[in-house]
């Protein structure tokens, strides 16, 4: 799994605060509590931070100078997709600047080891995991720190996200770097949207899981089957960048997406995220590229509601040292073999709404939002689909009486393999009980000669 190119994810400073700050660590030394940069992430459920010396890390968790450090004797391994780190659980005192007054006894991995997890300029020094128990490492046993802060603390067991990446300046149409946001713990902030809340049933409580019902480009179908929409699952990841898709939905989308921006040729390699595309400054025709929409299952039987993201969402802009007075992107739709995965592509442009205590994701046009003078992000509906339940992917489940079977068929053919090896070992100690009854014959012989 990810980050998964997190040096584009937000970092975290609650309650209601920029995404630029960090969590508090109290321990007992007489020093100013310590603070850490940490990134936001909705796709896993650990909460570790850096506690040994990197290159990249400017500061980091000092164990042995807390007085409220509880060691809990137990590794923790945990792998991403690029990166991975291995640390020592325990807990210790966290604290929340600028949000509610409260303290919480939370489990922290320690990061000892790491290698491409932490990035060189991602000014963060570790990860709040923010989904369910169901997908700590290194089992469901470890209480997530979300979990924690909502049974010790009179805190709603709600959040909300309001990631502001590239945005436009009021005066220009070129992009201008403006990567932040906020978070709200325990509610909602009116001020951060615009418009209506929809909100869609979580499916499954380990990571968010959500049902897609049906995907367009530029207000076409792709016409697939929806089952192939969720396969094997569809979750909301803020710790993740791109809007990634499994592969059959992957290239019927970018085969629409090359048919609507056909006016311009680009190389295979920008489709496949390996090679960037650039204009001039200020000249990057947007018109061309069309808008995708995703339609999420609604609260309401057999109604569902559509999410609307511009290209200068899944059009990420990168700097190219190279041509340093153009401006460069990268193509933010990937391939995924693990379902969809919605991330900062899709909840750049929405303030999302994790609504646990309902089991529900809500999504309203962020106020923040990217848009030019001609398109917008955007959240509508109600929008009519029959059967919507059937575009869930279930792992397909073996019945006990199948598992009898297969068993019974396996003894078998042990069976047939361990008969020959059987007759075998029975032959050979016949054949020794024979020939020690033939020498003992041949021995008294020669003792009546």
């Amino acid at each position: 799994r990810v980050p998964r190119e997190a040096a584009t994810a937000p970092s975290l400073e609650v309650f209601k605060a920029r995404l630029d700050g960090g969590l508090g660590v109290s321990w007992d030394t007489g020093r100013p509590m310590p603070m850490l940069n940490i990134l936001v992430d909705t796709g896993s459920s650990n909460f570790a931070v850096g506690a040994a010396p990197h290159p990249f890390l400017r500061r980091y968790y000092q164990r042995q100078l807390s007085s409220t450090y509880r060691d809990l004797r137990k590794g923790v391994y945990v792998p991403y997709t690029q990166g991975k780190w291995e640390g020592e659980l325990g807990t210790d005192l966290v604290t929340i600047p600028h949000g509610p007054n409260v303290t919480v006894r939370a489990n922290i991995a320690a990061i000892t080891e790491s290698d491409k997890f932490f990035i060189n300029g991602s000014n963060w020094e570790g990860i709040l995991g923010l989904a369910y128990a169901e997908i700590a490492r290194p089992d469901d046993s470890l209480e997530p720190f979300f979990d924690s802060l909502v049974k010790q603390t009179r805190v709603p067991n709600i959040f909300s996200l309001q990631l502001c990446g590239t945005g436009f300046s009021p005066n220009e149409t070129e992009a201008v770097a403006s990567v932040g946001g906020s978070m709200i713990i325990g509610g909602i902030d009116r001020s951060l949207y615009v418009g209506d809340i929809w909100y869609t049933p979580i499916r499954k409580e380990w990571y968010y899981e959500v049902i897609i019902v049906k995907l367009e480009v530029n207000g076409q179908d792709l016409n697939m089957d929806c089952k192939e929409y969720n396969y094997d699952k569809s979750i909301v990841d803020s710790g993740t960048t791109n809007l990634r898709l499994p592969k059959k939905v992957f290239e019927a989308a970018v085969k629409s997406i090359k048919t609507a921006s056909s006016t311009e040729k680009f190389p295979d390699g920008f489709w496949l995220g390996e090679q960037l595309v650039c204009w001039q400054v200020g000249t990057t025709p947007w018109h061309i590229f069309p808008v995708l929409s995703l339609y999420l299952m609604g609260e309401v039987t057999n109604q569902s509601f559509r999410i609307t993201i511009l290209p200068q969402q899944y059009l990420r802009p990168v700097e190219d040292v190279a041509t340093s007075q153009d401006d460069c992107y990268k193509f933010a739709i990937s391939q995924s073999s693990t379902g969809t995965v919605m991330g900062a592509v899709i909840m750049e442009g929405f303030y999302v709404v994790f609504d646990r205590a309902r089991k529900r994701i809500g999504f309203a046009v962020s106020a923040c939002h990217v848009h030019d003078e001609f398109r917008t992000a955007a959240v509508d509906g109600p929008h009519l689909h029959s059967n919507m339940e059937d575009c869930g992917y279930n792992i397909p489940q073996t019945d006990e009486s199948t598992l009898m079977t297969i068993a019974y068929v396996m003894a078998a053919i042990c069976a047939l393999f361990m008969l020959p090896l059987c007759l075998m070992v029975f032959q050979w100690r016949c054949f020794r009980c024979l020939r020690r009854d033939h020498d003992d014959f041949a021995d008294d012989i020669s003792l009546l000669k």
